[in-house]
C-alpha cells in the first residue's frame, strides 16, 4: 500500500454464533488488492484478533460464478497462516450481505475451498468444505513435551482418543481431556508450547473432551498466532473430525456438535458434517457484524 493510497474498509464480524459477544471475532478486507503483506499483517496486529482475512481476484482457472469467487488469505496477529475456517464463515457472510446468499469459491494457501451461504428466518449460516484431510501420529518425545507445557499429566488424557496430529487445511495437534474439569483448567506455558508447535508447524493445539456420541466442548490454544486461545477454530475442527472419523469415533456419515468460547465467555457452536464416500470435511456456523 503505498504512503498516499486510502486504507480499505476493514469490516469486523464474528463466526460460529449468531450474537456479536459470541464466536470468534475476525477482521475482514473484502478489496485488498492496494496491499502488500507486510500491510495485512499490519492489519491483522492492530486488530488483535486471532486471524483477519483478505481477498483478491480469484486466481485464473479457480472457476466458480463470476464475482464470487476470491483468493482469501489468512493473517494472525504474527504471521500468515494457510488456512483459517472462522475467518472464512465471516468473509462469507460479509459477502453474502452484499451479494446475496449461495455458492462462493475460495482460493487458500492450503488449496480450494468452496463456501455456501444460507439464510433463513433472519439467520445466515456459511458452510465450508474442507481440503482433502488427513491424520498422523505424533511421537511420544513431542507428546510429552506438549503435555508438560501444558501442564497435563498424561493420565488426564482420555485414553479411548490417542493424540494425533490432524489435518484438514492446517495441522492441529488432537488431545482428549478425561474430564470437563480438565478442559476447564487451561493455564499453559505459552513459550514452551509455541516453540513446540513451531518445530512441528502446527497452527493450533485442538483440546477435546467428549460430552456425548456426537458433541463435544474443544478449546484451541493458539501461541504461534500471538493469541493465548482462539474462541473457535473452523480448521480445527474440520481437522477434528477428519481425526474422529479415521479412528472410528464417529460413524462414517454423522453430524458432531462443537461447542468452543464457554470458557473464555465467548460461547459458540460450530457443526462438523462427515458424508459417507467424501473424505472432504463440512464445517458451519452463523455469524453477525461486530458493531
Amino acid at each position: 500500500m503505498t504512503t498516499h493510497a486510502p486504507r480499505p474498509e476493514v469490516l469486523r464480524y464474528t463466526a460460529f454464533s449468531d450474537s456479536p459477544d459470541g464466536g470468534n471475532p475476525a477482521g475482514v478486507v473484502l478489496d485488498a488488492t492496494a496491499l502488500d503483506d507486510s500491510d495485512m499483517l499490519a492489519i491483522a496486529a492492530d486488530l488483535g484478533y486471532s486471524e483477519s482475512a483478505f481477498l483478491t481476484p480469484p486466481p485464473q482457472g479457480l472457476g466458480g460464478q463470476e464475482g464470487r469467487a476470491y483468493t482469501i488469505r489468512y493473517f494472525s496477529p504474527k504471521a500468515e497462516v494457510p488456512f483459517c475456517g472462522h475467518a472464512t464463515v465471516a468473509t462469507a457472510i460479509a459477502l453474502a450481505e452484499r451479494t446475496g446468499p449461495g455458492e462462493l469459491l475460495f482460493a487458500t494457501r492450503a488449496g480450494t475451498v468452496p463456501v455456501e451461504v444460507t439464510g433463513e428466518n433472519g439467520t445466515v449460516t456459511a458452510t465450508l468444505t474442507s481440503v482433502e484431510p488427513h491424520i498422523e501420529e505424533i511421537a511420544q518425545a513431542d507428546l510429552a513435551e506438549a503435555l508438560a507445557a501444558l501442564g497435563w499429566p498424561a493420565t488426564d488424557l482420555d485414553p479411548a482418543f490417542p493424540p494425533r496430529i490432524a489435518f484438514a487445511g492446517a495441522r492441529h495437534l488432537v488431545l482428549a481431556a478425561a474430564t470437563r474439569a480438565r478442559l476447564a483448567d487451561l493455564a499453559y506455558d505459552f513459550e514452551r508450547l509455541e516453540a513446540l508447535m513451531h518445530r512441528l508447524d502446527l497452527t493450533t493445539v485442538q483440546l477435546v473432551w467428549r460430552a456425548s456420541a456426537t458433541v463435544f466442548h474443544v478449546r484451541d490454544p493458539f501461541p504461534v498466532g500471538g493469541v493465548v486461545e482462539d474462541p473457535a477454530t473452523g480448521a480445527a475442527a474440520a481437522a477434528f473430525g477428519a481425526y474422529a472419523r479415521e479412528l472410528r469415533l464417529v460413524p462414517e456419515d454423522a453430524v458432531l456438535t462443537l461447542h468452543q468460547g464457554e470458557d473464555l465467555g465467548r460461547p459458540g457452536e460450530l457443526t462438523v458434517t462427515l458424508r459417507t464416500g467424501d473424505s472432504r470435511i463440512r464445517v458451519s456456523g452463523t455469524g453477525t457484524s461486530i458493531s
